[in-house]
This record gives structure tokens, C-alpha cells and sequence, in this order.
């Protein structure tokens, strides 16, 4: 099984990306992933969406290619959003935009929020909103909120708030053995071929 880690901070370096070094240890620890991987956001290194990309256009196919291979080998995500000014950062939003059903279609993924204070309610909100309808991500129910980050997850244990720490590390072990359930349930459902509809490409 493999999955990967969204890190949707354009921000280099980022909390984002310190959670997303954590998750993906965890998973490396795990006995029920193969592989994981870590796309970033930093430096927003994708351009915005233009009409383009639904013309074949072969300087979009060439800059997706990486992100198409990648994502359309895994078999789950992790999303990872900082909230800023309570929203999804704009280039997490757009990678969305760019992304189709073959690469993150009937996959589940687990939301992720980050927040240097009590927030991190919002980015969930609206990434469930507003993210999947016609990509067909499909967002477990469960999610993890990281607040106060500056204080969690880091490497040098001198850095944590002990209580807090030892919470997140736990909630995330737990919320990423789940996510691997669903991803393992979820791929004979693609396998069936019924997620694959010519007249019903997009959602509702």
C-alpha cells in the first residue's frame, strides 16, 4: 500500500511540512504501508489552473506528469492545510483544481489542519465542501486538528509540551491505521470498474 502526504503549505519551511515528516514515519513504522511519500506545496510550485489543461495542452501535460504518476499509484492520502486567515491555503485549493478522478478518484484521504492557535476548524470545512466533487476524493470522517504545532511533533523532545505531544503522537498513530483500513477497502470497489461511469464523469 502506498500513500501520500499533501503538504498544502506554499511556506518553505513550514509546520505543514514538520507534521508531514512525522505522518510519514509513522507510516514507514507501520506493518501496513509500503510506501510513503511527501508531496509539497512549498514555494507554490504549481501554476493556476487555465483552460488549457482540458485542451491536452502539452506543457500542462508535462508539468502534471510527476504529480499524475504519483498520485495515481497511491492508494490513500494525508491532506495536510494550514488555516490562513481560516482558509485553505490558494495553491492546495488549485491542486485540487488540477487534479482528476485517475489520480485521486473513490481514494480515501485524511484531512489535516495546523494551526499556531486554538483554529484549524475551518480547513476542514471547506476542503469537505468544496474539494472533491469531481476529483471523487472521498474524506474519511475522521480528521486531525493540530493546534498549538509550534509545540508538538518536533524532533528535539526539549521543544514539546509533553501532555499535548503525547496526544497528537497518539491521534495520529490511530487516525492513519484507520486511513489505511479505508484505503484497503475502498481499492477492490475501483478494481470493480464501477467508479468508471462515461456519463456520470462529474459530480452533482
Amino acid at each position: 500500500m502506498k500513500i501520500t502526504i499533501i503538504s498544502g503549505s506554499h511556506r518553505n519551511p513550514s509546520q505543514s511540512m514538520k507534521v508531514a515528516r512525522h505522518m510519514r514515519q509513522v507510516l514507514q513504522d507501520s506493518d501496513y504501508c509500503d510506501e510513503a511519500e511527501i508531496f509539497s506545496l512549498a514555494d507554490n510550485p504549481l501554476p493556476l489552473w487555465d483552460q488549457r489543461i482540458w485542451e491536452n495542452d502539452p506543457e500542462w501535460n508535462e508539468l502534471l506528469q510527476p504529480m499524475r504518476d504519483q498520485f495515481g499509484s497511491s492508494d490513500g492520502f494525508v491532506v495536510i492545510s494550514p488555516e490562513w486567515h481560516g482558509q485553505v491555503p490558494s495553491g492546495l485549493k488549485n491542486l485540487f483544481l488540477l487534479c482528476g478522478h485517475k489520480e485521486v478518484g473513490h481514494k480515501p484521504a485524511l484531512i489535516v489542519t495546523v494551526s499556531s492557535g486554538d483554529g484549524g476548524a475551518y480547513p476542514v470545512a471547506e476542503l469537505r465542501m468544496s474539494s472533491y466533487k469531481n476529483n471523487r476524493i472521498c474524506y474519511i470522517p475522521e480528521q486531525v486538528i493540530v493546534r498549538h504545532v509550534e509545540g508538538v511533533l518536533n524532533s528535539d523532545p526539549a521543544d514539546n509540551k509533553p501532555e499535548a505531544d503525547a496526544y497528537f503522537r497518539e491521534r495520529i498513530e490511530w487516525a492513519l491505521s484507520l486511513l489505511g483500513n479505508y484505503a484497503a477497502a475502498l481499492k477492490p470497489i475501483r478494481e470493480s470498474g464501477i467508479t468508471q461511469h462515461k456519463k456520470f464523469a462529474n459530480g452533482m
